[in-house]
């Protein structure tokens, strides 16, 4: 570039001066023209030739002292810029401002360089200024009303509607890059049925805005054929490029149909771009802050655990419905204190029994970032029970086996040591003891098949009709022989309607209720029997004068391997199955069966068997076990 530009300084220098947008004259110390340039023609009228080496006749006769008092002020090395008047060839006082500095050759002050422009450009220059700086303080304070707003879709149509306000744009709106598409999701000062509308990225402005690395963009070819054409005279276009987490997110659109945008249109539409795209990320976060806390509350307050979670210093802060169904205390009982059972340490496990008798399983876990801990607790009462009640069960049954099973093997034994020595009356009697013996072990094996059966819900019935008085009777022939401390009565109608069921079932059923209500009246007393008709049903109840069911075991005792009797009870013997195979078998046949206090002491069992004919054909069913 030095050897192109060689010896072309006043080329260059020339080429400066018809290039000034500014009038620019050149004196020297006695004011004669030295240079006069393009624009000083134009300004004043007079041409270059007309003026070099002369005073130029620009200075008013009133501005002379003035002219040279600031003169004086430049040769001593100041430069003076005032707003004053100069005349124009045809007689016009020109409102001009003038920047004078000193025209140096070396050390030495040779003249005065004088640039004009007029004072009008100065107002316009300071009126740009004074607006720039409001839109700049305005749009401070839209950026912080956008970002009030957490919600996205008001966000974005605040961003719309500030968009116009600050570029004087006539209408505006906001699309989303969403992979190759766009959808415009907000709109201001247009019909609200393009809302939604999507077009291919590659084809749109804004896939040539991406392409070109700017952040803004002005259009103006093309138009009509865009869905922005439903705003009425639409002639530019600008878009600005909002980015969340360094990422382009969306565009900003403001349409012009009145004015034409300019340079600061331009810049206010990126400013707001990129506050738009930190707006949008604090929504999008504020949104996915809102949806993981709704997931946690919705996981929290449906678990079927109770959980709670404590703060630094053990307090209850949170408490969910299932911790205060567990425990009976409300999150306002907890709240603020310790929880009411003891904690475990982080990864142990506690179970505790709280007061109202129901066991928890207990376990911790410790956050870190917070110093908080979250508690989960269970309910394993049932499954305490059923191991309880399975204990019982093994214990139980052992005993029922081993007191037979060791009389057998005793008379079994005595038989085959003494045979010749015993007389036929022992042997006999050894043999029936053997037998009886015999007939309790098959009887308990029964009802332990029994018992596995319906625990698996393989206990199968048939279902048809029979005659239920008579197996009534059949159940209780020969029963007031057993006992001389027990009477027996039956009560039966004349007309009982059959029932559909199972006869076998039920006389394993009838044969249970009866031996339940011997074994647990051990003072004697009545055993009565009654039966009846009964919305479609018919009842069948036996009644004793025995010990009796206390009101919360009135249903536990027809659940498997459950005994709720206790201390010198225990005499009665079995294994916890029997009325767990009743209700069993009473409710595959479609009935019932239910234990109730006797009005004067004692028990009354009542079983339900239907009468109505329920299916055409006899059906062979699957009992249904709750």
């Amino acid at each position: 570039m030095g050897d192109e530009w060689a010896g072309s300084d006043d080329e260059i220098a020339r080429a400066v001066l018809a290039g000034s947008p500014n009038a620019v004259v050149a004196l020297d110390r006695d004011q004669s023209v030295l240079v006069w340039n393009e624009a000083a023609e134009r300004l004043f009228g007079w041409p270059a030739e007309d003026m070099l080496g002369r005073r130029a006749p620009i200075v008013p006769g009133e501005l002379t002292a003035e002219l040279n008092a600031v003169l004086e002020r430049v040769r001593t090395g100041e430069s003076v810029s005032l707003r004053t008047k100069r005349l124009r060839k045809d007689g016009v006082l020109l409102d001009l401002r003038v920047d004078i500095s000193a025209l140096r050759l070396g050390n030495a002050v040779a003249g005065y360089v004088c640039v004009h422009h007029p004072a009008r450009a100065d107002e316009l220059a300071r009126h740009r200024m004074a607006r720039r700086e409001r839109l700049v303080r305005r749009l401070t304070d839209v950026v912080g009303d956008i970002n009030s707003e957490l919600e996205l879709s008001a966000v974005l149509d605040r961003i719309s509607a500030s968009l116009t306000e600050l570029t004087g744009a006539d209408a505006g709106g906001f699309v989303l890059i969403e992979g190759d598409r766009l959808r415009l999701v907000s709109t201001y000062q247009l019909p609200e049925a393009i809302r939604g509308t999507t077009t291919d990225l590659r084809t749109s402005l804004v896939d040539k805005l991406l392409r070109t690395g700017k952040t803004v963009m002005l259009e103006t070819n093309g138009l009509e054929e865009l869905v922005w054409a439903r705003l009425d005279g639409l002639h530019t276009i600008t878009l600005g490029l909002a980015a969340v987490g360094g990422r382009p997110y969306g565009a900003l659109y403001a349409l012009f149909a009145r004015r034409i945008p300019g340079h600061l249109e331009l810049e206010l539409l990126e400013l707001l771009a990129g506050h738009a795209g930190i707006a949008v990320g604090n929504a999008v976060a504020y949104q996915e802050a809102v949806r993981q806390r709704a997931h946690e509350r919705a996981v929290f307050d449906a678990s079927a655990d109770g959980i709670a979670v404590l703060d630094g210093a053990g307090r209850v802060v949170r408490w969910n419905p299932a911790a205060a169904a567990l425990t009976a205390f409300s999150a306002d009982d907890v709240i603020g204190g310790p929880p009411p059972f003891p904690l475990p340490k982080p990864g142990e496990k506690v179970t505790f029994q709280l007061e109202t008798g129901r066991w928890l399983d207990v376990v911790s876990a410790r956050i870190e970032e917070t110093g908080e801990v979250v508690i989960d607790f269970r309910d394993v009462t049932a499954a305490k029970e059923l191991e309880e009640a399975k204990d019982l069960f093994l214990a139980t049954t052992s005993h029922e086996l081993r007191t037979p099973i060791t009389i057998v093997r005793g008379f079994a034994s005595t038989l085959d040591s003494r045979w010749d020595k015993l007389s036929d009356p022992e042997r006999r009697s050894a043999v029936h003891t053997i037998a009886e013996r015999s007939r309790s072990l098959g009887q308990l094996m029964d009802h332990l098949l029994l018992g596995s059966r319906a625990g698996a819900d393989e206990l199968k019935v048939r279902i048809e009709e029979f005659d239920l008085a008579e197996r009534i009777r059949a159940a209780t022939l020969g029963l007031p022989v057993l006992s001389d401390k027990h009477r027996v009565e039956v009560t039966l109608p004349d007309e009982l309607p059959n029932v559909l069921g199972d006869a076998l079932a039920t006389d394993i059923v009838l044969g249970q209720l009866l031996e339940n209500a011997f074994k647990y009246s051990p003072k004697g007393g009545l055993i009565a029997v009654e039966a009846w008709p009964e919305a479609g049903n018919v009842v069948v109840v036996v009644d004793d004068e025995g010990v009796g069911i206390a009101p919360p075991d009135r249903e536990r005792i027809f659940e498997r391997f459950v005994q709720v009797d206790s201390g010198d009870r225990r005499r009665f013997g079995g294994v916890g199955l029997g009325l767990y195979i009743v209700r069993s078998l009473a409710r595959a046949q479609g009935g019932d069966v239910s234990a109730h206090p006797r009005p004067g002491g004692g028990t009354r069992m009542r079983l339900v068997l239907p009468y109505r004919i329920r299916h055409t054909d006899a059906v062979t069913r699957r009992s249904q076990l709750r």
